[in-house]
């Protein structure tokens, strides 16, 4: 990317915050600032600029007739300031799907629109026109015009929602796409498109969306994990994180201890298993048994582990040493006994995945001590 300056209108607002950070991480780019609070000069400001993303708006105002000095004026004085400066200065507009909607904030938006399309038409400056639907993610002002802010806040603080259609269905788009493609924008601007439609939305009812979120704050109660790693529940759950304290996100496990050494549960997940972890003292064997279908995975992350498996049927023997200084997975066999002898001088400590949660009423767990004879 070439050495750019870019004007950020509204950048104190939820877009323009999350387009700033991620800028900053370009040394090449130089970022300009425009908020309310701004005592610079606008003409001056789009002077300085090589492109200019326009995020400022008014969508929650006091008196109706903020509207259209927020949204309309505003962009029309943007864009005689384009005018005067003379030169081609890419500019980025963010609108509405409510454009589509018979109200005073639709019609604004609708108007701002205008006064960037005339722009292009009469000097073919290179104009650009996004028309977001609800954009979720960090930082998004709650109970304001966000109804996955709104929810993740008030779930993650124990207040009640407020639904008033449950089958409603909203258009989500993730902040990060958005900052994604506005970051494209720097890097080629296209050519002959004005505006520009991302295929990353989501559709999800109003009802699903809050079930969904609520049982993000249940499943860490009891250290169950969703498929939180992939598509929109990974950008959900990122968003509903971000609305708790650090404190917030600490929670106690079960240590179960004896002689032997102890065992903690970490994490369960819905359809990838459990992870725990197991200490062993010096000299102890632990294991001793088979599984018919379970399978688990042993990381010796501190001491030294002798493992032997033996098969159930042959009675065959194989035995080895791992060490944690040469990390290794272990990975168990369906229809082999299995144990682990800390043959060290410190406690032996062992992560341990399992593929199947353990299930209390078919465990899948056989006691098999191994024998030599």
């Amino acid at each position: 990317m070439s050495k750019k300056t870019v004007l950020i209108t509204g950048a104190d607002g939820f877009i323009g915050k999350n387009l700033a950070i991620s800028l900053e991480r370009y040394p090449n780019v130089n970022i300009l600032k425009y908020t309310r609070s701004t005592d610079a000069d606008l003409a001056q400001l789009v002077s300085d600029s090589d492109i200019i993303f326009h995020l400022a708006g008014i969508n929650r105002p006091k008196h109706e007739r903020e509207f259209k000095v927020g949204n309309s004026d505003l962009t029309q004085q943007l864009c005689e300031a384009v005018k005067a400066a003379e030169k081609p200065i890419p500019l980025i507009l963010t609108s509405s799907i409510q454009i589509e909607k018979d109200s005073s904030y639709g019609k604004s938006k609708l108007l701002a629109e205008l006064h960037v399309l005339n722009l292009y038409a009469e000097t073919n400056n290179p104009v650009f026109i996004y028309r977001l639907p609800n954009v979720f993610g960090k930082w998004c002002k709650p109970n304001y015009n966000s109804v996955v802010a709104t929810f993740c806040y008030n779930i993650a603080n124990g207040l009640p929602l407020e639904i008033h259609d449950p089958s409603h269905v909203v258009d989500l788009l993730h902040i990060g796409d958005l900052v994604h493609s506005f970051i494209g924008l720097l890097e080629e601007v296209p050519k002959e498109q004005i505006f520009i439609s991302l295929d990353c939305i989501y559709r999800i009812s109003v009802l699903d969306l809050a079930n969904l979120i609520r049982s993000f704050k249940e499943d860490n109660k009891n250290i169950t994990v969703d498929e939180v790693g992939v598509g929109f529940k990974r950008l959900l759950y990122a968003t509903y994180l971000s609305y708790l304290n650090p404190l917030e996100t600490i929670y106690p496990l079960k240590r179960h201890a004896d002689d032997r050494g102890a065992f903690v549960e970490m994490l369960r997940t819905k359809s990838s298993g459990q992870f725990s972890y197991f200490t062993a003292r010096p000299g102890v064997t632990r294991g001793g048994h088979y599984h018919n279908v379970k399978t688990e995975k042993f990381l010796v992350v501190n001491g030294l582990a002798k493992f032997r498996f033996q098969h159930i049927l042959t009675d065959e023997i194989i035995e080895f040493e791992v060490n944690s200084d040469k990390p290794q997975i272990v990975e168990t066999i369906p229809g082999w006994s299995h144990d682990i002898t800390n043959i060290g001088e410190c406690d032996l400590i062992a992560l341990l995945w399992a593929n199947e949660v353990f299930d209390m009423q078919r465990p899948d767990t056989n006691f098999y001590p191994i024998h030599d004879e």
